[in-house]
């Protein structure tokens, strides 16, 4: 279950995603530490809009000045209520936002090393359509109501926000109907990084 890179290069591509609250962060960190190579969408999201970039320039000139720190950085909880309160406002932000990522996620692959297991964590791969692209979508699953107990618990939003964010991504049932591979996020993170363990050792015992 290997993909082909550059050059000729071969890696195995594993697509991971779940809803927000669910575990999914845990176990892409889990997966790194067994030796995943783990591309973090979340973290290229920032890096295309860090002060200075293209990415950034082009959110303000989409959303306005108010959407910027007095430092000119990127003022991500006004960023947040624009776009979280219509859909048309957030598909013009992914518009801006994704290709930069994807192409950033591409460099970032091409530059693991021959042979590597490579973990694309992405948040939103089923809403835009990436579960074709690996040759393996593990999906991280847990109950809404879970979900937003974790985010209001662990992330201190209000019960509205929480479930505002869940509503915003797809739903559990259009998750897991892309997924090859599901774990459990439901439970504590022993139960997580047991799953896991089985995991990595179906990706570094498979045929290239």
């Amino acid at each position: 279950m290997t993909g082909p890179g550059p050059a000729g290069r071969r890696v195995r591509r594993v697509g991971l995603t779940g809803g927000i609250g669910a575990g999914k962060s845990a176990a892409s960190a889990a997966l790194a530490r067994r030796g995943a190579v783990v591309v973090d969408a979340d973290l290229l999201a920032r890096e295309v809009v860090a002060p200075g970039t293209p990415g950034l320039a082009a959110v303000a000139g989409a959303f306005g000045p108010g959407v910027l720190r007095p430092d000119g950085a990127l003022d991500r909880p006004a960023l947040a209520a624009v776009v979280f309160a219509d859909p048309r406002r957030r598909a013009e932000l992914d518009a801006l936002v994704h290709p930069r990522v994807r192409a950033l996620a591409a460099e970032r692959e091409a530059a693991a090393p021959d042979g590597a297991v490579v973990v694309h964590d992405v948040p939103l791969l089923v809403e835009t359509g990436q579960e074709g692209s690996y040759d393996l979508v593990v999906v991280v699953d847990a109950p809404v109501e879970l979900q937003v107990r974790r985010l209001v618990e662990g992330r201190g939003m209000d019960e509205e926000q929480a479930r505002a964010r869940v509503a915003a991504q797809a739903g559990r049932e259009r998750r897991l109907a892309a997924a090859d591979v599901v774990l459990d996020g439901s439970g504590d993170l022993a139960a997580l990084e047991e799953q896991v363990e089985r995991l990595w050792a179906r990706l570094v015992s498979a045929e290239g």
